[in-house]
């Protein structure tokens, strides 16, 4: 059976940016992995093909062995599609059996059974066509699947999906290197230090709250305290950091200051002093010195998050930090607001007090308003200079993605560019 993964464009798709604005909504980490590799491990799939938004296909088939957009793995093998919301611990699907479907009810499909035969039949003409034959022709399955429905979800489910990853994982101890001296604090069962990684004299690792991970090559350096459960990622270095429980950072970032119960995807530096809490925050990105986020209201209240602008979106939970998009980069001092939403390539100045909460991508906050600054092709040559640092290519297909961004993103940016003009008449 081969597994499909869809992620086709959607009204849903707003409800994961700034992070889905460039990246499949399963590449979005939770735990020691992505959704994408918990969708596969449950599932237990050697054949493994997807669907993207078609403005990422081409940068995405750099980055993954999956066939992308290929409508020929339609046919030739019965089909297993998921969507990439879907809850891999609540996906269960017998290897053989009818052709079956459950679909949202505002049309999307979750997850389909089809078999070879069946599918045979469908429209295959483009995954559109196809995902509308399986509602049409399949009968309903009275299956209830569990979705993520917003990126605070993966945020706030990390700290227990943390611990059942690395249960799942099933490694223990120091195949690495750990200098002394040093603290282990709980058991030491709840330590792996991968092959490559190093500890440093005089760091804590305490495992009393939940287990750590440090996966191969990361770097530890002196008077950090790690505290799980916590995954570090490959190659990145926490320097003196104070990372608090409930951490998953992706490979290739360097952490210090305060970080707690937030995800970083990957690449991306917060080197300095400042405090991180209860934030997803994307692949290049970069936090001044002292860039700090709120992430409790100081009435104790339901934190709200607005992803396009204008309406807020209760999130049910008093424990929400920043939603960081993708090579974006703050100055020094920079003050985040509870539940702020700062988008994808956008340069971010301090203003001495809190930032707005909605913050559009490709914008450049400049005195206290959005501007259009110098443009995206400034933005362009960081991004270059920043993927260059580690040893990472910004390639044509990379400038096209990202230029279809900017055309998604503009209506909220110029709404806010020309709010900005008017406050700047207005003083």
């Amino acid at each position: 059976m081969r597994l499909i993964l869809l992620d086709l464009p959607s009204e849903k798709r707003i409800n994961f940016y700034p992070l889905a604005l460039c990246r499949p909504i399963w590449e979005l980490r939770c735990g020691m992995t992505s959704l994408g590799e918990k969708l596969v491990a449950a599932t237990g799939a050697t054949d493994v093909a997807c669907f993207v938004p078609p403005y990422m296909a081409e940068v995405y088939r750099s980055r993954t062995a999956w066939p992308v957009n290929d409508l020929g793995m339609l046919r030739g093998d019965d089909l297993l599609l998921v969507s990439g919301r879907v809850k891999a611990a609540g996906l269960s699907v017998e290897p053989k059996g009818p052709s079956w479907a459950v679909f949202s009810e505002d049309g999307e499909c979750l997850v389909a059974r089809v078999t070879k035969e069946n599918a045979a039949q469908f429209d295959a003409s483009s995954i559109e066509a196809f995902v509308s034959s399986v509602q049409k022709m399949l009968p309903a399955a009275g299956v209830d699947v569990p979705t993520w429905d917003y990126t605070w979800d993966l945020v706030l489910a990390n700290p227990k999906q943390l611990v059942e990853d690395f249960k799942a994982a099933g490694r223990s101890g120091n195949q690495g290197v750990i200098e002394q001296p040093n603290a282990i604090r709980g058991s030491e069962k709840d330590v792996y230090v991968a092959p490559g990684a190093l500890v440093h004299p005089m760091v804590v690792l305490d495992a009393a709250g939940g287990p750590i991970y440090i996966d191969e090559g990361a770097e530890i350096h002196p008077f950090t305290r790690v505290e799980g459960p916590c995954y570090i990622g490959k190659k990145s270095i926490l320097l003196g950091a104070k990372c608090r429980e409930g951490n998953s950072i992706g490979p290739m970032c360097r952490i210090g200051g305060e970080v707690e119960e937030s995800i970083i995807q990957g690449y991306s530096n917060k080197y300095h002093d400042g405090f991180l809490g209860h934030a997803y925050v994307g692949e290049w990105v970069n936090l001044g010195a002292l860039t700090t986020n709120s992430d409790l209201k100081n009435d104790y209240s339901s934190v709200s998050v607005t992803l396009d602008g204008h309406t807020p979106i209760d999130t049910g939970s008093t424990k929400v930090g920043a939603l960081i998009g993708d090579h974006t980069k703050t100055s020094i001092g920079t003050l985040l607001n509870t539940g702020a939403y700062v988008g994808s390539m956008a340069l971010i100045a301090a203003t001495g007090k809190l930032l707005p909460k909605f913050l559009p991508s490709f914008a450049w906050f400049l005195e206290g308003v959005v501007t259009k600054g110098f443009g995206k092709n400034m933005l362009y040559q960081t991004a270059k200079t920043a993927m260059g640092r580690r040893k990472r290519e910004w390639t044509a297909a990379e400038q096209a993605m990202w230029d279809e961004v900017f055309k998604l993103t503009a209506p909220e940016r110029n709404e806010a560019v020309k709010k900005g003009r008017r406050a700047l008449a207005g003083s």
